[in-house]
């Protein structure tokens, strides 16, 4: 067993280079969940699972590849705004996930279902069954991290992040991390999209006396993607390769930055590997995926 901890944009694009196969588990961040008109939206999930199936609009990595969004344009019409662009089937996805969590199934559950529906066979687990969220601290207020990073742009300024909910994992996490050998952590925003499962019970513990392969979303200073250097700054480390290191030195056994990334890690004890960490194709998705299989014990 192979489990993979994932956000939404930088993991996905990894796990394009991995076989569709019942022996990896991919663990992924709830803490972006939102309702929207009715609907329960897990952005990461949908991600997770559209990539997989081959279906993800891989120039937005979020939704569905040649979806209309007629049901949105409609609701404009109205005068009812949605501040996250639902494509038409994608939106079929929500109203599903929304009308088998309403007849009593757990967030779990209804991932299962839809892991079936989209004929995947790889095991994909949300992080917990609880509501938990990642609010972002500005010095205009607090704000979910959709209203942050869709409604703003991710333009005001951060002065801190914060989880709320009960932080606990579900069993079905925690007993693929311990069937696990290896642990893999993607190329994913280390602080609302890594960090928020690393945050729950247990987990980071359990990290620790695993071996552990994680990929940097940095080279040198600049973030692939995201909002991930002003988050980071925030919580007091540096936006950068190094800050990536801090935060994952407790866990990790193999770092992957970009082969391009000149940073200095001596000092650290784990290994640091170099590779073509930016996955611009399928190909190159691959040869990251293999080449950290190569890390494993």
């Amino acid at each position: 067993m192979l489990s993979i901890l994932s956000g939404g944009t930088g993991t996905p694009k990894l796990l394009r280079g991995f076989k569709d196969s019942e022996d990896i588990a991919v663990i992924v961040n709830t803490a972006e969940d939102v309702w929207i008109s009715g609907n329960k939206v897990t952005p990461d999930i949908d991600s997770v699972i559209y990539t997989i199936a081959g279906v993800i609009d891989d120039e937005k990595w979020w939704g569905i590849k040649g979806d209309t969004f007629n049901t949105f344009k409609a609701l404009e019409a109205m005068g009812h705004f949605e501040e996250i662009m639902i494509g038409d089937k994608d939106r079929a996805t929500h109203i599903l996930r929304t009308e088998l969590l309403k007849n009593g199934n757990s967030l779990t559950d209804a991932t299962r279902e839809l892991c079936d529906v989209f004929q995947i066979k790889t095991i994909v687990l949300p992080m917990s069954d609880n509501d938990i969220t990642s609010v972002i601290c500005t010095p205009d207020g607090d704000f979910h991290f959709q209203d942050f990073w869709v409604g703003m742009r991710g333009e005001p300024e951060v002065i801190s992040v914060k989880l709320f909910g009960d932080l606990v994992p579900t069993p079905e996490v925690m007993e693929a991390l311990n069937a696990s050998d290896n642990i893999f952590i993607g190329p994913s925003n280390p602080i609302t999209s890594i960090g928020p499962i690393l945050a729950l019970e247990g987990v980071r513990e359990t990290l620790q006396i695993k071996f552990v392969v994680a990929v940097s979303p940095f080279i040198g200073d600049k973030p692939v993607s995201g909002p991930a250097a002003k988050l980071m700054k925030a919580k007091g480390l540096e936006p950068s390769t190094r800050g990536v290191a801090e935060f994952y030195k407790d866990i990790v056994d193999v770092l992957i930055i970009d082969e391009r990334d000149t940073t200095d890690l001596s000092g650290y004890d784990f290994e640091v590997a170099r590779f073509d960490t930016l996955m611009t194709s399928v190909e190159k998705s691959k040869a990251l995926a293999d080449f950290m299989l190569t890390k494993c014990v």
